[in-house]
């Protein structure tokens, strides 16, 4: 469009720019409407996402805390003798009352090289090929480029020993004694080695303890390259490696066996491959032997289940708290969002106060919410059925946990602090039930588990209306009404520069006829003047 000329009252002296301001004022009002009506949805959509945020949180207490067995499964656990034997709860919720006495610790097998693996001038760090003439080799063994493979198997953490090889490839023109040894150790054969420059030998070591059933627990395939028996001096088994161990007659030690921990508990005598087992839920470290009995005793951390009871309540009241002050919230109709010409002439304060009214209520008697915390209480207060709650707990109320009498606390939930302590000593595990048990049916599961299902189709449900910050307003409800209102006030806008143009024409008119009209005026006075004359 070309701009349109503007003369601004030359010839009238009248204000034009003035006139024209003051007749698109009225002109701008259905686009102050759009505009306040757009910031409506704006706020809306903000404190829609607010509620989710704030039911966000309230899933995380409930999983960080009495979602989870292990929040009631903490135990307080003492060790006669902690330096010898200490145990930590795992998954148990009964009280626990041992003795225990060690005589064996388990123990890695390891093996290491009869002698050093080449002279004083040998470098570990230098390829094998290069170093042909400084290593020591038994049998003729003769190094040469190419591909080789040599195989080792070890103890397993279940003390057993694989059925398969692990196979290692090198190259003496490529790799070194120490890529080789690195390669050992990034395998998967349950091994570690070293070289030790000292004595120029070659050590492994089982990773895992215990006493295979096989009797060597770290394995060497002599069918194989012969590199690590022939070179590095290794004995093909850890059980050969203890069976050559005779100091009496100066015998070399290549090794030992592993050993299996061996202890009695509460007067079983049994033994396991490592010195870290389980037994009932409990977790034992054995850390050395003892000479008499340990006694180790677990009872229920009656304070920690209930600090984080009482964590999940709070949350809980907190939550539905401000759901409920936002469905309850004033709305003040005649306070619609201020336009920027009605901020200029405000003051900072006065903006402020105004704009906490016209933002108040956007929620207010909101459907999705209102469902959300009728759901909510629903969760709560109802019987949980199934096979697992006839012996436990069935309702809060039997654990100490009530509803407010009174009805403007909206279904806030009191603690009978007292009566929950007991109730968790009693049976913990009944407790965790009450909250977690998991069922076909929403009768059936237990009160964390439903109002988990409850805050996730909530949350669904209003993303659906106000989105995620990472959406386009393209994929809600509301940021779909917002395209439609930023596409209206698109085209509002051009229309009013047409109006405004349309104006500034007409006015641009009269002010070249009033001027034609005075230049005619000036030519008739002249003339009559002349005449005069």
């Amino acid at each position: 469009m070309a701009n349109t000329l503007r003369i601004s009252g030359l010839a009238s002296g009248m204000d034009i720019d003035k006139i024209v301001s003051d007749l698109m004022k009225a002109e701008r009002m259905p686009l102050d409407k759009l505009k306040q009506k757009k910031q409506l949805l704006e706020w809306q959509r903000d404190d829609y996402r607010e509620m989710n945020k704030l039911l966000s949180e309230l899933d995380t207490s409930i999983f960080d805390g009495i979602y989870r067995q292990a929040t009631f499964t903490k135990q307080t656990v003492i060790s006669s003798n902690e330096a010898a034997v200490s145990v930590r709860n795992i998954s148990s919720t009964s009280q626990l009352t041992s003795t225990i006495k060690v005589t064996q610790l388990a123990e890695n097998a390891y093996m290491y090289g009869a002698v050093a693996v080449g002279n004083a001038n040998f470098d570990p760090s230098q390829t094998l090929l290069s170093q042909d003439s400084n290593i020591t080799k038994n049998n003729g063994y003769t190094l040469s480029s190419g591909t080789k493979e040599i195989r080792i198997k070890a103890i397993k953490s279940d003390g057993t020993m694989p059925t398969e090889w692990t196979t290692i490839q090198f190259d003496p023109s490529v790799d070194s004694l120490n890529s080789l040894i690195n390669k050992i150790n990034s395998s998967q054969a349950g091994v570690v080695a070293f070289y030790d420059s000292r004595t120029g030998r070659v050590s492994l070591t089982a990773k895992n303890t215990g006493d295979a059933s096989e009797g060597a627990e770290i394995v060497i395939d002599g069918t194989a390259d012969r590199f690590l028996i022939d070179v590095l001096k290794l004995p093909q088994d850890s059980d050969i490696a203890a069976a050559t161990q005779d100091p009496s007659n100066n015998t070399i030690m290549l090794g030992r066996k592993g050993k299996n921990a061996q202890f009695t508990i509460n007067g079983l005598p049994t033994e396991r491959p490592t010195n870290v087992f389980q037994i009932n839920g409990y977790e034992y470290t054995l850390k050395q032997t003892t000479a008499s009995e340990v006694t180790v005793t677990a009872s229920t951390d009656v304070d920690a289940i209930f600090n984080s009871i009482k964590s999940f309540v709070d949350k809980y009241n907190e939550t539905i708290a401000k759901i409920n002050a936002e469905l309850k919230e004033e709305r003040y109709r005649d306070y619609p969002p201020l336009t920027d010409e009605q901020k200029e002439a405000m003051t900072e304060k006065q903006v402020e106060l105004w704009e906490e009214k016209a933002r108040s209520g956007m929620l207010r008697g909101d459907s999705i919410l209102s469902s959300a915390l009728s759901q909510m209480r629903m969760n709560v207060y109802t019987k949980v059925e199934g096979a697992n709650i006839p012996s436990g707990f069935s309702q809060l109320a039997q654990l100490g946990i009530s509803t407010s009498s009174n009805y403007l606390d909206g279904g806030k939930l009191i603690i009978d602090e007292t009566k929950l302590r007991e109730k968790i000593k009693e049976n913990p595990d009944a407790v965790y039930q009450l909250f977690n048990q998991d069922g076909a049916t929403d009768a059936e599961k237990g009160i964390a588990r439903r109002l988990r299902d409850t805050i996730k189709a909530t949350i669904g449900k209003i993303e659906q209306k106000a989105g995620k910050t990472i959406w386009t307003n393209q994929q809600f409800a509301i940021g779909r009404d917002l395209i439609e209102i930023n596409d209206q006030i698109d085209r509002f806008e051009d229309r009013l520069k047409q109006i405004e143009d349309r104006y500034y024409r007409q006015f641009t008119a009269m002010e070249e006829a009033i001027q034609r009209a005075n230049q005619q005026s000036m030519y008739l006075m002249n003339a009559f003047g002349g005449m005069q004359r």
